[in-house]
């Protein structure tokens, strides 16, 4: 049977597929609905210092090929991530990985701090790249200088793995990977959502009230596979690829073009069974394949001679 392990950084997990973090809740959500532990890691909802109740509505918009959403990082707060959430989470039998938001460095700081001394957290995801917030969104992904500027306040905090969440809004996305890779992240995730807006020719006012959000789902799958051909091109870090992932030949375009995992998000919505069905059939895959472990599917694009 295909050996289905892989490894971000430091951090070891037993199959490469993950839930994207907003799209998934707090993972009681989706109790009766599937087992999280077929998962290779939860990524929580991103977890801010103080709670925050998010962008008014409407904040979700369905879009032929995707969606739109400002949600505004709407969350619990870490104190009572800490004694509500965590325990469930903790108890599953898969990694867990905590998505971290904050408007300021110290934000990120201080809310690593709530959670150092949780003996069940694996590792932590920097939300660097979130077009819904006004602050501390877009802005630590945008510039080299503040990335690794940021990554490397952080760093000194904890030694859990690092994995930094990057937009794809950018000219050259490498140059932020490298940025991050250069402050001590363990690895990037490539992508998260697109700028994108729409109208309603009703009312002739936006779809999202706060007007531009993040588009994501299917559409954006191209676009996510090209920047993390980029990354694994030019920066010597691990990547998770996220973007449009729905089934398995999306979470294989993923892993052949150099991710060593994938998170799947959108398709929750639709399917919140999509991410351990992907699971049982990139087992398949690799056996009629023969691929004995999943390294030898890691980056095995084939150039056009």
């Amino acid at each position: 049977m295909a050996d289905l392990t892989t490894t971000i950084g430091p951090l070891q997990l037993k199959n490469p597929v993950l839930v994207a973090s907003g799209t998934f809740g707090y993972g009681q959500e989706v109790v009766g609905l599937m087992d999280l532990n077929r998962l290779g890691a939860v990524v929580t909802k991103s977890v801010s210092l103080e709670p925050r109740p998010g962008n008014p509505p409407p904040r979700i918009c369905e879009l032929p090929g995707g969606m739109l959403n400002s949600i505004g990082l709407a969350n619990v707060g870490v104190e009572a991530f800490v004694e509500q959430k965590l325990p469930f989470l903790a108890a599953l039998d898969t990694k867990l990985i905590v998505n971290i938001a904050g408007r300021t460095p110290d934000d990120y700081v201080a809310v690593i701090h709530h959670l150092e001394d949780q003996p069940n957290i694996d590792g932590y995801e920097l939300n660097f790249s979130c077009p819904n917030v006004k602050k501390g969104g877009l802005e630590f992904s945008q510039d080299p200088t503040t990335t690794a500027g940021v990554v490397n306040v952080i760093r000194k905090q904890t030694q859990r793995p690092l994995i930094a969440k990057l937009t794809p809004n950018v000219t050259r996305i490498r140059e932020i990977a490298q940025a991050a890779a250069d402050g001590g992240v363990d690895a990037v995730s490539l992508i998260n959502t697109l700028v994108g807006f729409a109208v309603d020719v009703e009312t002739r006012r936006p779809r999202i009230h706060a007007g531009a959000a993040g588009y994501s789902g299917p559409a954006i799958k191209p676009v996510a596979l090209a920047k993390v051909l980029e990354v694994a091109e030019h920066v010597d870090i691990p990547i998770i690829g996220i973007g449009g992932i729905c089934n398995v030949t999306d979470a294989l375009e993923f892993l052949i073009t150099g991710a060593c995992a994938i998170q799947v998000g959108t398709a929750n919505f639709i399917d919140p069974g999509s991410a351990p069905r992907i699971v049982d059939e990139l087992e398949q895959y690799m056996n009629a394949h023969k691929l004995a472990a999943l390294p030898e599917l890691i980056g095995s694009l084939k150039k056009w001679s």
